[in-house]
């Protein structure tokens, strides 16, 4: 499987930090040409430094994909540097807890820009790109909080979540005759800095989980590379979760 991704150019969105790192990493050790893409400059120069550390093709774009004209010059970018695109991982996203009560339109805004309007203007920006390929790949990071499972205070952000896959849904389906596939993961709890500044107690979220363990951002990675294998060239409007099996508790 991670063959068939050697040579192809992936960008991986919110790539710098987190899952999406996670998923950089996998791509960059399977051969493919790696651009993450993220707003802090200084980050990510610092992210795809160690990413090519492991011998990975790794390059970065700064843009902010809740702006669709940021959208569309991260793909002019990627198609300048690396001649083409043939898989997006549209992983960017962000979480906040705020309670239904207190909540502001700001703050929902904030949520729905990045999590969903940011996805949909980053595929719509990498479409003749990815259609030119014959084989083109997109992979959206969902979750589990929204389309599985809810969390107090996390409305915007679950339903931002759910919204995400009635847009792989019908964009599978849009997409299909340009022969580019459209898939999600949906991850459980993952290690990441963002749990760290939730302030949640990690042991006690390792042993509710039935692997009794969180999740590694590079598992997430996996599944995607699954996704942007020719392995999986006839699987498309489709999702697969990554949660340690969390949502098997009744």
């Amino acid at each position: 499987m991670s063959s068939s991704v050697g040579g192809r150019s992936v960008i991986v969105t919110g790539g710098t930090r987190g899952i999406g790192y996670g998923i950089a990493e996998v791509f960059a050790g399977a051969g493919a040409h790696v651009t993450i893409v993220g707003r802090d400059r200084a980050v990510a120069v610092k992210a795809a430094a160690r990413l090519a550390e492991g011998g990975g093709s790794v390059g970065f774009v700064t843009a902010d994909i809740s702006v669709p004209q940021e959208c569309a010059r991260m793909a002019d970018e990627v198609m300048a540097a690396r001649g083409g695109i043939d898989v997006l991982c549209a992983n960017a996203g962000m979480f906040t807890g705020k309670s239904l009560a207190e909540m502001t339109e700001a703050d929902y805004d904030e949520t729905f820009d990045l999590n969903m309007k940011g996805c949909l203007f980053s595929v719509q920006a990498c479409l003749s790109a990815l259609a030119a390929t014959g084989r083109g790949r997109v992979v959206v990071t969902s979750s589990i909080t929204g389309p599985m499972t809810g969390v107090p205070g996390w409305t915007h952000y679950g339903a931002s979540k759910a919204a995400q896959l009635g847009f792989v849904r019908a964009a599978a389906m849009e997409l299909a005759p340009r022969a580019i596939t459209v898939n999600a993961v949906l991850p459980g709890t993952i290690w990441s800095e963002g749990l760290l500044k939730l302030g949640m107690n990690l042991e006690e979220a390792a042993a509710s989980i039935p692997l009794r363990r969180l999740g590694d951002p590079r598992d997430v990675g996996h599944a995607a590379l699954f996704f942007a294998s020719d392995d999986a060239s006839y699987i498309t409007g489709q999702t697969l979760v990554i949660d340690g099996g969390v949502t098997l508790v009744e």
